[in-house]
């Protein structure tokens, strides 16, 4: 099954039913762009409100607003650009 295609893998992978995730797919399909724009800027909040958490988890009230920044970016961007633009190396002060 795993050599099949992208969909095939998905499905294989998945712990949705075919009939849920086929109502998921007509529900997209039938979402206008600016509804599927708000979608995806709605769950990259979600993500950054995790990320965010777990920052607080991980490191309490010692992290300046900076640094919460920093390391935040630090997930999303490159190493090499986060060196050179904002002289943060993630392999040395993490994420």
């Amino acid at each position: 099954m795993l050599s099949g295609g992208y969909f095939e893998v998905m499905a294989y992978l998945s712990d949705t039913s075919p009939q849920a995730e086929r109502l998921l797919i007509e529900g997209y399909r039938a979402m206008s762009p600016g509804d599927k724009l708000a979608r995806v800027v709605a769950l990259n909040r979600a993500l950054e409100q995790l990320a965010s958490a777990r920052l607080r988890s991980k490191y309490g009230d010692a992290l300046t607003d900076e640094e919460r920044r920093l390391r935040l970016a630090a997930l999303r961007l490159d190493a090499t650009l986060m060196r050179d633009a904002f002289g943060w190396d993630p392999s040395i002060r993490g994420y």
